[in-house]
C-alpha cells in the first residue's frame, strides 16, 4: 500500500479563511430589508465566467488585488465570486466565508463537503483586536460503546480498496457541527440577515451547474454505492439510474428546499428537528446507534486561540486542542527554528534542507498514532498538546531526531482533499475556517436525507473514536489561522487535504522565513504527504513531477516517486490559500490554490 489512512480522511475537505470590508458585530444586526446574494443578481458577465471556472483546473495560483475585500478559495470558483457578493454588499467576513462554503458544498454535490460534516474557525475582529476560534467538529455517538468494532476500512492502492471495506453500517456515522458552527458564528460576528448566506447554494441546488469533469469521474466511481437506498439513487443519479455525465447539467430540487427550511428555521431545523428525525431514522435502519439527544446535545466550542513567534518577526495564532491540527503546526514550526531550518537554504535547493522539512512534518503523525507507538518511537518525550506547543519540547523533539529516531522511517533510496476562501478589508477582519466531509467521495454507505449527505467518517477512526469516548469531541487534524506582525493582522490562511500538515508548514515558512508573498508561496514547488508502505511501515517521499531537480530528491537519502498533475490528490497533496493585508496602506494580495478550479477574487 503505498498512501496512509490519513490521506482518505482528509482527501477531499474544505476550508475557507476570510477577512471583509466591513467590521464585524457580536450579535447579527436585523437588515430593514433582505438582502438577496443570488447568482440571479451578479452581472450576467460574472454568471457565465465563474460558470465557466467551474469546469476549469489552473496549473499556477489564481491572485487578484484590491483594497475594499478580497475572497480566495482552493476549489470552486464560482463559491468565491458568491462570497466576494457577501462583502460587495456590507456583509462581514463571516458572512462571506459562511456564504462561500455553504455554497461549495452545493458545487460539489455534497461528495467532498457536507452540511453535516465539520467545520473550524478562527477569526480576526479589528474593532477589538482579539482573536477568536470555534470548533464545530465531530462529535462521537453516546451509545457506540464498542467503536473498535466498527465496520469499514479505505486502502488507497486500488480503486475498489477506496471505495471502502468492511458492511456498510449506520455506526460509521458521527455527528456533524457545520450548520451549527455557521449559526453560531454569524450570531456572533455576522451582519447580513442568515437566510441571506443560502441564498447561492439555494440557486446551485435549485438551476443546476455543468457537470465537472471531475464530478462526472466520482458520480462513476461511487455509482453502486449511490444506487444502494432509494433516496440517494433519486437523488445523485439519472431516472434509468446511470451517473451524470461531464456537461450535463445537475440540479438538487431536494437540497434546495432543505436549504431553504433551515434559512428560515435556522440550525435546530437539523439539530432535533424536522431533518434530525429523518436522518436517525435512517442512520438507524442501517445499523446505527445515533439519537436524537446526540443531534440535540451538540454544542460548537469557543475557546481562546493558542500562539507561537515564526521566523522573520511573525506570529501565528490557531486552533487549540481539541483541534490537533493547530498543536501539529505550531511543534513544527517551533522545529523549524531550533534546528536552524527556517535560516536556510531553501528545501527546493538542497537535498540536506529537504530532508530536515521531510523529517519535521512526519511529525504531523503524533496526533494520529496511538500513544504507545509514539513513546515507543520517542521515549521520554512529553507528548501531551500542552507540551507539544513548547520550545522545550521542540528542542528534545530535534534532539531525538539527530540521534536517528524516527517516529515513522523512510524507505532509503534505492536505483531509480475539504475547501478553502479568505477575505479581507480595509477594517482587517479576518474569518477562516476548514470544513469537510471526512469521508472518500460521499462514503460507502452513501445516505442521503432530503439532499444532504451523510459521511461515514466513523469507517477509518476507530481507534480514535475509542480513545475520545462516547458522546464526546473527536479530535481534528485541520490548521488554520492568522499571522501577526508587530501586534498587527498581516495574512489569514487555510489548508486542506490528505498533505494539508505539509503544505502549510512549506507555505507559513516560504512567507516568514524566506519572504515570499502569498502567491510566491503557493507556486514555489511542494512536497506532498509520504506514501506510507503498511508493510514496511516506511514512507516514500512524493513530490509533483518535474518540480525538483533529482538531484536534490536523490542527496535526501530517501526513496521518492513522482507524481503528474491530475493524480496529485492521490499523490497527497495539501492545498494552502491565503490572502495578506498591508496594515499601512490595505492593499489587499490574495492567492488561490495551485491545482484545481480554484479562483482569488477582489475589489
Amino acid at each position: 500500500m503505498d498512501l496512509t489512512r490519513r490521506n482518505a480522511a482528509h482527501l477531499l475537505a474544505g476550508s475557507i479563511a476570510a477577512a471583509v470590508t466591513a467590521p464585524s458585530l457580536l450579535a447579527a444586526t436585523p437588515a430593514l430589508a433582505r438582502t438577496n446574494l443570488s447568482p440571479a443578481s451578479w452581472p450576467a458577465a460574472d454568471l457565465r465566467k465563474y460558470t465557466r471556472a467551474q469546469l476549469h483546473d489552473r496549473t499556477a495560483a489564481g491572485a487578484a488585488m484590491g483594497t475594499r475585500g478580497a475572497v480566495t478559495v482552493s476549489y470552486n470558483a464560482f463559491a468565491a465570486r458568491a462570497g466576494l457578493e457577501a462583502l460587495k454588499q456590507g456583509g462581514s467576513a463571516v458572512d462571506a466565508a459562511m456564504t462561500t462554503a455553504l455554497t461549495q458544498i452545493a458545487l460539489t454535490a455534497g461528495a467532498p463537503v457536507s452540511y453535516f460534516g465539520i467545520q473550524s474557525l478562527v477569526y480576526y475582529e479589528a474593532k477589538t483586536g482579539k482573536v477568536y476560534t470555534m470548533n464545530a467538529e465531530w462529535n462521537t455517538v453516546t451509545g457506540e460503546t464498542d467503536p473498535r468494532s466498527i465496520p469499514g476500512g479505505i486502502d488507497l492502492s486500488s480503486e475498489a480498496g477506496r471505495r471502502g471495506s468492511g458492511a456498510t453500517s449506520g455506526r460509521t456515522a458521527l455527528v456533524g457541527g457545520f450548520l451549527k458552527g455557521v449559526e453560531s458564528a454569524h450570531k456572533r460576528f455576522g451582519k447580513l440577515p442568515f437566510a441571506s448566506l443560502f441564498d447561492p447554494a439555494i440557486f446551485v441546488a435549485e438551476e443546476g451547474m455543468p457537470v465537472s469533469t471531475e464530478l462526472a469521474g466520482q458520480f462513476k466511481f461511487r455509482r453502486d454505492d449511490l444506487a444502494r437506498l432509494p433516496e440517494t439513487r433519486a437523488t445523485f443519479l439519472k431516472p434509468d439510474g446511470s451517473p451524470y455525465a461531464a456537461g450535463e447539467t445537475f440540479r438538487q430540487p431536494a437540497l434546495a428546499q432543505t436549504l431553504r427550511n433551515i434559512a428560515e428555521a435556522g440550525a435546530g431545523y437539523v439539530y432535533g428537528g424536522p431533518w434530525g428525525r429523518k436522518l436517525v431514522d435512517a442512520v438507524r435502519a442501517n445499523g446505527g446507534k445515533m439519537t436524537l439527544d446526540d443531534l440535540a446535545a451538540y454544542e460548537v466550542i469557543w475557546a481562546e486561540p493558542i500562539s507561537a513567534p515564526l521566523a522573520g518577526g511573525y506570529s501565528v495564532f490557531t486552533n487549540p486542542w481539541p483541534n490537533s491540527g493547530g498543536t501539529s503546526l505550531i511543534e513544527a514550526q517551533n522545529v523549524a527554528a531550533v534546528s536552524g531550518f527556517s535560516e536556510g537554504p531553501h528545501w527546493t535547493t538542497d537535498g540536506d534542507a529537504l530532508r530536515k522539512a521531510l523529517d519535521i512534518t512526519t511529525l504531523g503523525y503524533i496526533s494520529e498514532l496511538p500513544a504507545a507507538a509514539v513513546a515507543a518511537a520517542l521515549p521520554g518525550i512529553d507528548m501531551s498538546p500542552e507540551a507539544r506547543v513548547t520550545m522545550k519540547h521542540a528542542e528534545e523533539i530535534w534532539a531525538a531526531i539527530r540521534d536517528g529516531k524516527a517516529l515513522v522511517p523512510f524507505a532509503k533510496a534505492t536505483v531509480r482533499h475539504s475547501d478553502d476562501v479568505v477575505a479581507v478589508d480595509a477594517e482587517g477582519n479576518i474569518a477562516a475556517i476548514t470544513h469537510s466531509i471526512n469521508s472518500l467521495i460521499w462514503g460507502k454507505t452513501a445516505i442521503a436525507i432530503d439532499g444532504i449527505t451523510i459521511g461515514d467518517p466513523g469507517s477509518f477512526q476507530q481507534e480514535a473514536i475509542a480513545v475520545t469516548g462516547p458522546g464526546k469531541r473527536l479530535p481534528a487534524i485541520t490548521e488554520t489561522g492568522i499571522l501577526m506582525k508587530g501586534g498587527r493582522p498581516v495574512l489569514g490562511f487555510a489548508s486542506m487535504g490528505a498533505g494539508l500538515h505539509h503544505k502549510t508548514f512549506q507555505c507559513l515558512q516560504n512567507v516568514t522565513a524566506f519572504g515570499m508573498n502569498v502567491q510566491e508561496a503557493i507556486d514555489t514547488a511542494d512536497f506532498f504527504v509520504p506514501g506510507l508502505d503498511l508493510a514496511t511501515m516506511e514512507q516514500t517521499v512524493h513530490v509533483p513531477r518535474g518540480r525538483f531537480d533529482p538531484a536534490v530528491l536523490d542527496a535526501t537519502g530517501y526513496a521518492w516517486k513522482e507524481f503528474p498533475m491530475n493524480e496529485a490528490r492521490l499523490g497527497g497533496e495539501g492545498k494552502w490559500v491565503a490572502i495578506s493585508r498591508n496594515p499601512d496602506t490595505g492593499l489587499l494580495h490574495a492567492a488561490s490554490h495551485n491545482r484545481s478550479n480554484s479562483d482569488a477574487v477582489a475589489f
